[in-house]
């Protein structure tokens, strides 16, 4: 039989006063061993809470619930200050994005490594909002789908996300030209980066670092049926980065290409040059050491600058079209620009941490070069790009790196050892079965 202070009445509760984000909480002032047990979720227009009771004479038991509110956790590599980037990053525990009835929720299997995860970890483009879990080049599969997902995403598919996860999609008082045309990926009202930014309902942006990942669905994009996850997840940013440029600047048949720099970019330059039908591509490096592997992905020239200095010489105006995947500061950015033909395209894709080196004019007038850049693609440039990886057969060259083993993999990925992108795996992660 229950004491008198036993079966007194739990006191009333404002759930308007229940703090979002905590997982277990004592309500203050509640009589006996009483506890609450509560689950928040925060949508744009309402809040909804849901109260459980458990009534115990000895002890308070309460079923694990994670930060998100989910039985499953939201845990990754976080950077905590720029020494992260030289792999300090700590294993833990981080808030998704609240809940929208567009989301998704990802179990990831795996999550390529990119030089932007190293320059964002490091500060390197600005101040970075720490803590952060990086990775945009994500392969996962569903297991949560909102009640008003876009694309057709259920429960069990295997998508991707890329660098970007959301745009403004004019859902503000601005007009968005840019978002009306489908170019999302350079809207100027509301970029939003797979992490290190924050959603339009104020959540924070996290990565592929992780065990699962929160995002609208507008950017998820199925992978095709029968490519390896740990190929699909380099394409979503270093793929697209590299695919969506050159096929916008008219590369196919007659067009001679120059790819600089054969690194996980450069890489793909050069067999997405290939793949579109381009006559020449010449990969531009300061050794000949990439050399062979540049002629197995499909090039048929390779200019080594360093190694002989007539190099500019014996190539000038051969190509119509250079794609610079090189983010160095130092590099000999106006003699490749004598590289180009009459109407050339220079089109620059790396990003240092410091400016380009000063630019030259006598190259540009004389030949009348375009000088460009591109920035990662849409949803429906993946797509693409996608369909052309499967019918032209193309097949990164990747290594495979267990998820435990990140912080060595930045350290590596850093000291140029991708051969020629790094793919990060989960080892325990078991695909979910399709939604009926």
């Amino acid at each position: 039989m229950l004491s008198e202070e036993e079966s007194m009445p739990v006191p009333a509760v404002d759930l308007k006063q229940v703090p979002r984000s905590k997982s277990y909480k004592d309500v203050k002032g509640a009589r006996g061993l009483w506890a609450i047990f509560w689950t928040a979720s925060t949508f744009p227009t309402q809040t909804t809470t849901s109260l459980s009771l458990s009534l115990t004479t000895t002890a308070v038991t309460a079923t694990p619930v994670t930060m998100s509110g989910t039985d499953y956790k939201f845990e990754g590599w976080l950077g905590f200050d720029k020494s992260s980037a030289h792999g300090n990053m700590q294993w833990g525990e981080f808030e998704p994005k609240p809940w929208e009835e567009t989301d998704i929720d990802i179990k990831i299997e795996c999550c390529g490594v990119c030089g932007s995860d190293i320059h964002t970890l490091r500060s390197g483009w600005g101040p970075t909002n720490y803590p952060c879990c990086v990775g945009h080049e994500v392969v996962g599969t569903v297991v949560r789908a909102g009640s008003k997902v876009e694309g057709g995403i259920k429960v069990g598919d295997r998508v991707g996300v890329g660098a970007q996860s959301d745009a403004c999609r004019n859902r503000t008082d601005k007009e968005c030209k840019i978002c009306a045309d489908g170019k999302y990926n350079y809207c100027r009202v509301r970029h939003v980066g797979t992490y290190n930014s924050v959603y339009m309902n104020g959540g924070k942006s996290y990565g592929g670092y992780a065990t699962y990942q929160r995002v609208p669905s507008f950017f998820a994009v199925k992978i095709p049926e029968g490519m390896p996850s740990s190929h699909a997840a380099p394409m979503l940013c270093a793929g697209v980065t590299t695919y969506a440029p050159l096929k916008f600047h008219g590369v196919g048949p007659g067009k001679r290409v120059g790819v600089i720099g054969l690194g996980g970019l450069g890489h793909f330059g050069v067999m997405w040059a290939k793949a579109l039908g381009a006559d020449e591509v010449v990969v531009i490096s300061r050794s000949s050491s990439k050399k062979a592997d540049a002629m197995a992905m499909g090039a048929t020239g390779f200019i080594a600058t360093g190694e002989d200095p007539e190099w500019l010489n014996k190539n000038r105006s051969t190509l119509d079209i250079i794609l610079c995947t090189a983010s160095s500061a130092d590099m000999p950015f106006n003699d490749y620009l004598f590289l180009l033909d009459l109407d050339g395209v220079f089109i620059q894709v790396g990003a240092p941490d410091d400016d380009l080196p000063r630019i030259k004019q006598m190259a540009l007038i004389f030949n009348r070069i375009k000088l460009t850049g591109s920035l990662i693609g849409s949803p429906d440039d993946i797509r693409e790009m996608f369909q052309l990886a499967v019918d032209k057969k193309v097949q990164p060259w990747v290594n495979e790196i267990s998820m435990k083993d990140a912080n060595k993999a930045i350290v590596d990925f850093e000291a140029g050892k991708p051969r020629y992108r790094f793919v990060l795996k989960n080892e325990d992660y078991t695909p979910v079965a399709p939604q009926a």
